[in-house]
């Protein structure tokens, strides 16, 4: 048996019938991060020797009864821009190179001190979640486990990639225009985009708060239920957090879908789109089909809006919320400044990369009296009329279908001259953002060089339960993980 394999939900079946202990799942991951990460890079900060003493101290914990979480000593993997108290949160960023958290997050919180799960490090990541590849990271550049030559994708490449190379049983990533969904798309994992507002950003470094959102990125979709219903609910200290009943994701998944409307939007089918994305993706319509669910094409016409807007809307966001980083607080502080012009001018063009200062240079431009209504005005306009025209949609549809990537993993440098390019990575992901609705990736096929083709499915506003349920019962019927596991092709095996 092979402990690196398991989905989560077979650790704790075999934790529960004490078939495996904490100890032996906690170093089956740490040896597992000695072997691959050499390769991988998914790791900013890896913590294996406190994982292993945690261990210790849980399954002494567990020797005398007492009432740990439902999740007590399994791993999990948190994307850097997550604050965890006593550790480095760096953003991937020179910036942030050093800052050390003075408290949790909410959803770290929840995992770590709530659930008692084994921190296993922060996971590396697109520079402040800006980034399509995970190219922009200050300390590395994360490669994809299935082709050690090509992008895990990205901003949560880290998280998607070490979930995929089986370093980490399932992992946190943060969603701003598809940073969860675009690299599980890549890496042949799931990822959920939960609707916006309900889980708690409180801890999570903003880019731009009207779109960010902490999701799991799991080996299957049980485990993306399992994960959602423990980060998932109200939080005071957030004034966006939707104060909703709990819920147990869990129960929804009923590998069942007959009479389930599915409406598959043909703008998202066109131009751009690799013609082995599309026919995977039809394939799996045809499943969809095959399995009792009622298929039928449906526009999006504001779409093609979305990208712009998009971009507009949260270079804006990244600007604001990126003015706190002066070289006064906190964070990196440029030498031998005379004036205190030197010091926010040096530290800032010193401490940010060349992604991070383009965002804020166009955010800046956007917000700027004379173009403020020609841009970042018109584009919250567009953002209602993609709002409108989703709920429009999932009025007579219970699930939207789309590809998650137009195309598979693209090789490391490929992109990075060309960020207009790199941006169009996002064209599949960024509407469900604008529009605060849930979205999930699952795998559902590989192309002609054997890398991973993802599916997005997306819902209503908090109706999470159906698309986990759809994504779940294809991924029963299909049997990706059995089929397809990554080569680390230019890599040890």
């Amino acid at each position: 048996m092979n402990i690196t394999e398991l989905t989560v939900h077979e650790l704790k079946e075999k934790l529960d019938k004490k078939e495996l202990t904490v100890s032996e799942i906690t170093k089956a991951y740490v040896d597992r991060i000695n072997e691959k990460e050499k390769d991988v890079n998914a790791f900013v900060t890896t913590l294996t020797d406190e994982a292993l003493e945690k261990a210790k101290q849980i399954e002494e914990k567990l020797s005398h009864n007492e009432n740990l979480g439902e999740y007590a000593g399994i791993p999990i993997g948190i994307k850097d821009n997550m604050c965890t108290k006593g550790i480095k949160t760096t953003c991937a960023s020179r910036m942030l190179e050093n800052f050390i958290s003075p408290y949790d997050g909410t959803v770290v919180n929840k995992v770590i001190n709530e659930q008692n799960m084994i921190d296993l490090g922060k996971l590396n990541m697109d520079e402040f979640a800006m980034g399509s590849s995970t190219e922009t990271s200050y300390f590395k550049k994360t490669k994809n486990p299935w082709d050690l030559s090509k992008v895990p994708g990205g901003s949560s490449g880290g998280s998607a990639a070490a979930v995929s190379a089986n370093m980490v049983p399932w992992a946190l990533g943060s969603d701003t225009g598809g940073s969860i969904r675009q690299p599980a798309s890549l890496c042949g994992v799931v990822g959920l985009k939960p609707t916006y507002g309900l889980v708690s950003r409180y801890g999570l470094v903003a880019f731009a708060s009207s779109l960010d959102q902490i999701g799991p990125i799991t080996k299957d979709v049980e485990d993306s239920a399992i994960l959602l219903s423990i980060i998932a609910g109200h939080d005071e200290k957030d004034s966006t957090s939707m104060n909703i009943p709990k819920k147990d994701y869990t129960k929804s998944l009923k590998n069942d879908i007959k009479g389930l409307k599915i409406g598959v939007p043909k703008e998202f089918f066109g131009e751009g789109i690799n013609e082995e994305v599309k026919t995977s993706l039809n394939t799996a319509i045809e499943k969809y089909k095959e399995l009792g669910a009622v298929v039928e094409e449906t526009s999006l016409n504001i779409a093609e809006y979305a990208l712009a807007a998009y971009y507009i809307i949260a270079c804006a966001e990244a600007s604001s919320n990126l003015g706190r980083f002066d070289g006064i607080r906190y964070g990196y502080r440029a030498k031998n400044c005379e004036t205190l012009k030197d010091i926010f001018v040096n530290s800032r063009s010193e401490g940010f990369g060349a992604e991070v200062k383009r965002r804020i240079i166009l955010g800046t431009y956007v917000l700027s009296s004379g173009y403020y209504d020609a841009y970042y005005k018109k584009a919250q306009k567009v953002r209602t009329l993609v709002k409108n025209e989703f709920a429009k949609n999932l009025e007579k549809y219970d699930v939207l279908l789309t590809p998650t990537s137009p195309i598979t993993a693209f090789k490391i440098g490929e992109k990075t001259e060309n960020p207009l390019e790199m941006y169009l990575s996002d064209i599949c992901t960024v509407s469900i953002n604008i529009a605060g609705v849930p979205a999930i990736s699952i795998p559902c096929g590989v192309d002609k060089e054997g890398m991973p083709i993802g599916m997005q499915l997306i819902g209503k506003h908090f109706d999470e339960e159906t698309i986990l349920n759809t994504a779940y019962t294809y991924e029963k019927n299909t049997n990706f993980r059995e089929k397809y596991k990554p080569t680390f092709k230019g890599g040890a095996n």
